[in-house]
């Protein structure tokens, strides 16, 4: 687990100094060593700039530092991630004489590129994110991991006389740094995005000229910084024939056994749900001991520490319990808020686990993300098809003539409030009027406030850029993946795609990354949702909400009384903590008209949202605030403005 970053443009001191700024400002993506590296010049004095921090896990010797260089053919690349099956590939490349000068997972990258070209990259299970610079055809191959595991930010130069062409990184802050960008301005696109899902849906970034690479993607630049091939996996309908639980089982434990590959300590993230324990459980099954984390709290109302003692005391895991006081969490929020690379209502949870992990001597750390995609854990996966049933019996009435009774009963029931309602119930009238629009319907469940809220919260030139949320380049790929599959299917990449490939995921690499942590999640894997994928639908989801096959599998030999509790996401007490500890740290943020009108926002809209939250005003949970919160925050701090 590394940070990468480059540049095609003029081999000149300026593009220089730009790379070294954003290598210094991927620092603590790697502080286990550091390498620059830059190609020949082209007759215009062009070429390719790298960077690599590195995080030592796997080769934890010289031979794996990078930036890395084939000797044989003279390419170069810069890898961050993990080539889980890298001693298949490795021992195929040694059999067909083709030596690999590391133990480790990059020089196997490295040669079979050399080997095999694109389709190599066909042969990787993992998480990845790379670029590779070839001298022969003086082209920049860069490619990520089909779920989007490891994040990758990518600037075009609009100048077409600049003295660069491209730009990259692992996060979006080291190409601020680069200053490459002049003064960044902000997207009114992902303004829209944060304010309707709390986080940023890609291709978009908080910052206008920059994209985030889409997952799956591998795209070929020449030296001049112009696309010459383009490829993107998709999250497709196969038929390769159905799938029995057996099979099911011998993928999910492989998975686990590969995942522990480290040279570097080890630990997994145990929380009191299914997924955590499966894991946790699995990696015991498979290694013979395991350490377990839990993040713990004061209050017992809230605190999973009791339930994952009981959970580590069954599986027999060396356990360590931290609790993560009121106190400290103000202490420290500055500093974990300076660490999120984009907007967003997630992701602290995610870095106080991860700083107690490195506390304790671990580098490497499981979690049990991944599992409600999966197997339908989400309240969606009931929810959704139950509403669009209903739908379909109403479908040859007027949509006006169904939705009109519901926000009758809407007004009445808001009385004279001055916000309306934005619950779950609230937002029926607008899901009338999606139809079957399953898109739709997904996005408007998960919307943090009603469309017209949405409309008084955000500037009046951004409150009608992204319809449903989405960027149509977004809504599009979904399309495309969903097409032919049963609702539940179509659920299930929906929830992969967004709530974890566009919120989960980046969140936990960059709150990971914050404190060096590399964070591994053996439920999202390609083998394994390709197989998944290919269960009866039966026996993959029912009963709905309780991933029966993953209990069958995942917690064999286990009490099954420990999981027989309401399922409750891992959380930080926001609510409590918001209204006691850092209630004036926000109320000056959302009170500050400056501050909320450089973020894109209107100041009355937010002073409507604060005052309403504070009052107990229905559906204004915790994480509607915070996300606004932390959105004017983030541009503050990062200085991006309209």
């Amino acid at each position: 687990m590394c940070g990468i970053a480059g540049i095609i443009g003029r081999l000149d001191d300026v593009n220089r100094a730009a790379l070294e700024r954003m290598h210094g400002a991927m620092r603590h993506r790697g502080p286990d060593g550091d390498g620059t590296w830059e190609s020949s010049a082209d007759d215009r004095g062009w070429g390719a700039l790298l960077a690599h921090r590195r995080l030592a896990v796997l080769d934890l010797s010289p031979a794996g530092a990078q930036p890395m260089t084939d000797p044989g053919t003279g390419r170069t690349i810069v890898f961050n991630g993990e080539i889980y099956n890298f001693i298949a590939l490795r021992d195929r490349l040694l059999a067909a004489g083709y030596p690999v000068s590391s133990s480790g997972d990059t020089a196997v990258l490295l040669r079979a590129l050399g080997v095999h070209g694109l389709d190599a990259v066909d042969s990787l299970r993992g998480m990845f994110a790379f670029a590779c610079w070839d001298p022969s055809r003086r082209t920049l191959l860069m490619g990520r991991d089909p779920l989007g595991i490891k994040p990758l930010y990518l600037a075009r130069n609009p100048d077409p006389d600049g003295d660069w062409s491209i730009a990259f990184a692992s996060e979006l802050r080291p190409l601020l740094a680069s200053r490459l960008l002049g003064k960044p301005r902000l997207s009114p696109e992902a303004v829209a995005s944060v304010v309707w899902n709390g986080f940023v849906v890609g291709p978009l970034t908080m910052v206008r000229g920059v994209e985030l690479f889409p997952a799956g993607s591998l795209v070929e630049f020449d030296g001049g910084g112009r696309e010459v091939f383009s490829r993107a996996a998709s999250l497709e309908v196969r038929d390769d024939g159905p799938l029995e639980e057996a099979e099911i089982e011998h993928v999910l434990e492989e998975t686990l056994r590969l995942h522990l590959a480290s040279d570097a300590p080890l630990a997994v993230f145990l929380s009191s749900g299914v997924d955590s324990s499966a894991v946790a459980n699995l990696a015991r099954r498979a290694n013979g001991g395991v350490h377990t984390f839990t993040l713990a709290f004061e209050s017992a109302e809230i605190s999973e520490g009791p339930a994952a003692r009981e959970i580590a005391e069954a599986i027999g895991s060396e356990h360590r319990e931290i609790v993560l006081s009121e106190r400290e969490f103000a202490e420290r929020l500055p500093t974990a808020l300076d660490g999120l690379d984009q907007p967003t209502f997630d992701g602290l949870n995610s870095y106080f686990m991860s700083r107690a992990i490195r506390d304790a001597g671990f580098k490497v750390v499981l979690a049990g993300t991944g599992g409600d995609e999966l197997f339908g854990g989400y309240q969606s996966f009931r929810a959704l098809p139950a509403l669009k049933r209903w739908l379909g019996r109403s479908r040859l009435l007027p949509k006006e003539l169904v939705a009109s009774p519901a926000e009758w009963a809407l007004r009445a029931k808001r009385g004279a409030a001055s916000i309306p309602p934005q619950t779950r119930w609230a937002k029926l009238p607008d899901m009338i009027r999606r139809g079957d629009d399953l898109i739709g319907l997904y996005q408007l469940a998960y919307s943090l406030f009603l469309p017209n809220f949405q409309r008084r919260l955000l500037d009046p030139a951004f409150a009608e850029l992204l319809p449903d949320g989405l960027p149509d380049a977004a809504r599009q790929r979904l399309l495309g993946e969903i097409h032919g599959r049963p609702t539940l299917g179509a659920i299930s990449v929906l929830e992969q795609r967004l709530f974890l490939g566009e919120r989960l995921l980046r969140d936990n690499d960059v709150a990971s990354m914050a404190v060096s942590v590399e964070q591994r999640l053996p439920l999202v894997d390609q083998l394994l949702f390709r197989s998944v994928d290919r269960l009866a639908s039966s026996t993959r989801y029912e009963p709905i909400g309780k991933k029966a096959i993953l209990r069958r599998i995942g917690l064999r030999g286990l009490p099954p009384e420990l999981f027989d509790r309401p399922k409750r996401g891992f959380v930080l007490p926001y609510d409590s903590w918001i209204r006691r500890g850092l209630r004036d740290t926000i109320d000056s943020t959302l009170r500050d008209p400056v501050a909320v009108e450089a973020a894109g926002l209107q100041p009355e809209g937010v002073r409507l949202l604060w005052e309403g939250y504070l009052a107990g005003a229905p559906g204004l949970y915790w994480s509607r605030v915070w996300a606004v919160f932390v959105l004017i925050r983030w541009c503050q701090a990062n200085g991006v403005v309209r």
